[in-house]
């Protein structure tokens, strides 16, 4: 290429432009005469800032980066590992709307050497730029930047403080959900784990000790749709708890118990405990087989422990423990399930009654409650054992008015005998029968949605849960 660099294999293609990779670990874009042109007549780009070629009877225009330097389009991007690579797409964000407030960046490419987002002009509508944002830093979720707590549960590796910094760097206005404590809480990550400094302590303490718990909106019940009487019971045993703690602390009921779900895979447990996470606007934590699981003799009770001092140091928090059968399985299993089994299980025996007291609330979630360990499963340490199962007609026609509420339809779709069809039946079954038919009818160019498109979406999904199922090509 005519700046010395030479191109390698692409790594992300479109009609009108490439990302190259150039020697060294380094990467090109090439654009076409008539994208770069557009690009230069908005004054994204400066013309001496790319290098012109011809290819053939072409013309085009080539910028090459170090291997230090990101450069990508936004849907292929990683999430930063540091706050200088945060901020650095933050201020290319803010520099690339002061000249261009017009166009759409989700579909952009970022060239931090140019400190640019320059779209491509492909999408048909703009995605706000909080959402550009927070899809970036978190690794591509869907999330706003806007939603502050939300973003910061989930970006475990930098702090309130610093995130804040980072947003507002990108000229975007961060809601105020917060508890005045969050602006002085940072984080720091060393080589032996994450530690929370005492500031943040003491911050969390004073959150604990506030009467309004952040989040909460005391005139609106938590809700559940599809599932009401689980509703009712983190309505009852959760949030009524954490609204009136004075009543219940004068009888001795300081915070809300831990609970187990288990049920079969797909009846809803993992999306009821989002939306419980969601509405009390807490800090959460999880336990998981990906993220503490280990070989290695007490490397997975060290990482289960400092997993509870996070959550208790940020209470009140939520812990949630998925596939809890991973962890706590019955340790006379298989001839005493062994030294890592047995320490395992006593750790979350000492630490689950210690997390309570210290406002954690703690929602365990397993496909096989039959194989936990029974000192786990004694009142004390999981107080409430829920089961959810597949659900019922009634339970699915909430469902389906919920996800057929905001879509155009005509008068032939029935939502009853979808729900009857549907009865017992995964919730995500659910979800894919709107979806696949909403897909079938504007694949058929239709403007609105048709009970036909329902129900061949409905036959294109055969149950999985019954046996004896025919096998056959297409959705199963």
């Amino acid at each position: 290429m005519p700046d010395g660099a030479s191109c390698g294999r692409p790594r992300h293609a479109n009609a009108d432009w490439q990302v190259v990779e150039t020697q060294g670990g380094g990467s090109a874009l090439i654009v076409r005469e008539d994208l770069f042109a557009r690009w230069c007549a908005s004054g994204l780009v400066e013309a001496g800032a790319f290098h012109r070629f011809s290819f053939g009877t072409d013309a085009y225009f080539e910028i090459s980066c170090g291997p230090s330097q990101l450069l990508a389009p936004l849907f292929a991007c990683r999430s930063p590992s540091d706050k200088n690579q945060a901020l650095a797409f933050a201020t290319a964000l803010r520099e690339t709307r002061a000249i261009d407030t017009e166009s759409a960046l989700q579909d952009a490419v970022y060239v931090e050497k140019l400190s640019r987002l320059l779209p491509t002009y492909e999408a048909t509508s703009r995605t706000g730029d909080d959402l550009v944002l927070g899809c970036w830093l978190s690794g591509g979720a869907q999330v706003s930047a806007k939603s502050f707590r939300r973003l910061r549960q989930m970006l475990t590796w930098i702090g309130a403080a610093q995130l804040r910094e980072i947003i507002e760097a990108a000229r975007i206005d961060v809601a105020d959900d917060d508890s005045a404590s969050d602006a002085v809480r940072v984080s720091h990550l060393t080589d032996a784990g994450e530690r929370e400094t005492k500031a943040e302590e003491n911050a969390a303490s004073a959150r604990r000790n506030t009467k309004l718990e952040p989040g909460i909106d005391l005139g609106k019940p938590f809700e559940l749709i599809g599932r009401p009487e689980l509703e009712a019971f983190f309505n009852e045993h959760v949030v009524e708890i954490v609204r009136h703690k004075d009543r219940y602390r004068a009888l001795g009921i300081e915070f809300p118990s831990a609970t187990v779900l288990h049920g079969p895979p797909g009846c809803g447990k993992t999306f009821a405990v989002e939306q419980l996470v969601e509405y009390l606007g807490w800090p959460s934590f999880e336990i998981d087989a990906s993220s503490v699981a280990s070989p290695y003799i007490h490397e997975t009770s060290r990482k289960v422990s400092e997993l509870f001092d996070r959550a208790m140091q940020n209470a009140p928090s939520v812990l949630v423990i998925d596939e809890m059968e991973a962890f706590l399985a019955d340790r006379q299993i298989g001839g005493g399930g062994g030294h890592h089994r047995v320490e395992e299980v006593a750790e979350f025996l000492r630490r689950i009654p210690e997390a309570v007291k210290n406002e954690v609330l703690i929602i365990a979630m397993t496909n096989r409650v039959a194989m936990i360990d029974p000192a786990i499963m004694r009142r004390g340490r999981f107080d409430h054992v829920i089961e959810v199962g597949y659900p019922n007609e009634v339970e699915v026609a909430a469902l389906l008015a919920k996800l057929l509420a905001p879509l155009p339809k005509d008068e032939t779709v029935d939502p009853a005998s979808l729900a009857k069809a549907l009865a017992g039946r995964p919730l995500s079954d659910v979800a894919f029968v709107v979806r696949e038919g909403a897909r079938l009818s504007a694949r058929a160019g239709n403007d609105v949605l048709g009970q036909d498109f329902l129900l061949a979406a409905l036959e294109a999904a055969p149950s999985r849960t019954g046996e004896g199922n025919e096998r056959r090509i297409g959705f199963v």
